[in-house]
């Protein structure tokens, strides 16, 4: 059963107006700041990439816990591969009093399923290797290292069509 049938008031929101004050005060644990960008600087990235860029508040009941970010159909290394078009997680902070709780794994279903609706196959994201890194979270959803690095980030991917939830 989903995180969000567990609780009906689980849901991913655009960033609008009424709640860019709330989703810019997301803080992640001060020991994880390193391996996450500021939600202000996603929110930029948003803007400058406005034709790839999915970014969404999480909201339980009426409080803002969360940010994420999806990419959509980008080309990985065209000078490699120009057929090589992806899509998947870009960026997710889960605030700092709100970890551990489902959000994170709410937020990757939710953006998965978003990839699924858009006629996508596979899901990528990556993640620093190390303690306190979100590694065994990705690799506990099932993402699979593909052996490739980016930015010296491990490159995971998940397949879609092979999900059960």
């Amino acid at each position: 059963m989903s995180t969000s049938a567990l609780r009906p008031g689980l849901r991913l929101e655009p960033v609008t107006a009424d709640n860019f004050d709330a989703v810019c005060a997301i803080s992640v644990r001060p020991d994880q700041s390193h391996l996450v960008s500021p939600v202000v600087k996603s929110l930029a990235e948003a803007f400058v990439h406005g034709e790839s860029a999915w970014p969404r508040a999480i909201v339980d009941g009426d409080e803002v816990v969360g940010f994420v970010m999806a990419f959509l159909d980008l080309a990985w290394n065209p000078a490699k591969d120009p057929a090589d078009i992806r899509s998947g997680l870009w960026r997710l902070n889960i605030d700092a009093a709100h970890q551990a709780k489902g959000y994170g794994r709410f937020a990757v279903h939710s953006v998965t399923d978003e990839l699924s609706r858009r006629g996508a196959t596979r899901a990528h994201v990556t993640w620093d290797q190390g303690a306190g890194t979100p590694e065994p979270f990705y690799l506990g959803l099932g993402f699979c290292p593909t052996g490739e690095l980016s930015g010296g980030q491990v490159v995971g991917v998940l397949d879609l069509t092979a999900r059960t939830v």
